[in-house]
C-alpha cells in the first residue's frame, strides 16, 4: 500500500458515537476494521483475518468474504463516484479456500461501468500468494449526489481525500 493514497474515513467524526459500521468503523471491535487506499482508479484494502471470522476450520467464512467485497465496493462508490448507493445485486464466486493461517489478504475493487443510476464493480480477494480466492460482480444503485448528502449523510467525495 506504499504508493497508494490512504482514503480518509470521514464517518468517524461526521457520525460521532453512533458510527458502528461492521465493515469500516474503527470503534467496532467485533467488526472487520477495514481501511482503504487508492491509485485514483481502483480501491485497495489489506485485511488481517481473525479466528472469529472462521467458517470451516482455518477457512474464512464465505459470508465474511462477501461482506468484505461489498464493503470495498461501497467505498469505491463513495471515493471515486462521488455519491452513495445500495447494493442491488451481488454475484459471488468462490475460487479457492481463503485460509486464516496464510496471513493478510488483499482486496481490490474497480468500476467496470457506470451510468446515472447504476454502477457495476468488480472485486477480488487474493491470498498472500496473490491467488484469487473469491471475486464478485456487484451492481450498485446510485443515489443522486444531493439525495445522498441530504438523506444518507454522504459527506461528498472531497471528504475522503483530504
Amino acid at each position: 500500500m506504499e504508493n497508494l493514497a490512504k482514503i480518509k474515513n470521514p464517518f468517524i467524526n461526521h457520525k460521532g458515537d453512533s458510527y458502528n459500521c461492521f465493515g469500516c468503523s474503527p470503534q467496532n471491535i467485533n467488526g472487520l476494521l477495514m481501511e482503504f487506499y487508492s491509485d485514483g482508479d481502483k480501491l485497495y484494502s489489506e485485511w488481517k483475518p481473525d479466528k472469529q471470522f472462521e467458517g470451516y476450520q482455518n477457512v474464512i467464512h464465505g459470508g465474511i468474504q462477501a461482506t468484505i467485497m461489498d464493503e470495498i465496493a461501497s467505498w469505491t462508490v463513495y471515493a471515486l463516484l462521488d455519491t452513495a448507493g445500495v447494493t442491488e445485486k451481488m454475484e459471488v464466486n468462490y475460487h479457492k479456500p481463503l485460509y486464516l493461517s496464510q496471513g493478510n489478504i488483499s482486496i481490490v475493487s474497480v468500476v467496470k461501468q457506470k451510468d446515472e443510476k447504476k454502477a457495476v464493480l468488480f472485486v477480488e480477494i487474493k491470498n498472500t500468494k496473490n491467488i484469487v480466492c473469491s471475486s464478485a460482480e456487484i451492481t450498485y444503485y446510485l443515489f443522486p449526489s444531493r439525495i445522498a448528502k441530504a438523506k444518507y449523510n454522504y459527506p461528498g467525495k472531497d471528504a475522503f481525500w483530504k
